[in-house]
């Protein structure tokens, strides 16, 4: 599944791939934005790294089911 997080004050937006589920990255992000929650907010990547972000600076968090890579020149 696909990931992108805005951030306030950054040109780029986060974005990577996760085995999370939808659900568990949507708790993970209301966990960490809701009053009294976490100050940051923690997810993983595929490949079993953390990303960080700090709950104040979320912008938006996008979630998407993982399509595939188109590959050649043709048209669809």
């Amino acid at each position: 599944m696909e990931v992108k997080i805005g951030v306030q004050h950054a040109p780029r937006e986060i974005v990577f791939e996760s085995r999370q589920s939808p659900e568990e990255v949507e708790s993970a992000v209301s966990a960490a934005l809701s009053d009294g929650g976490s100050k940051v907010l923690n997810l993983a990547d595929e490949h079993g790294r953390k990303v960080l972000v700090p709950a104040d600076r979320v912008a938006y968090v996008e979630i998407a089911e993982q399509s595939g890579r188109k590959v050649g020149f043709g048209t669809i």
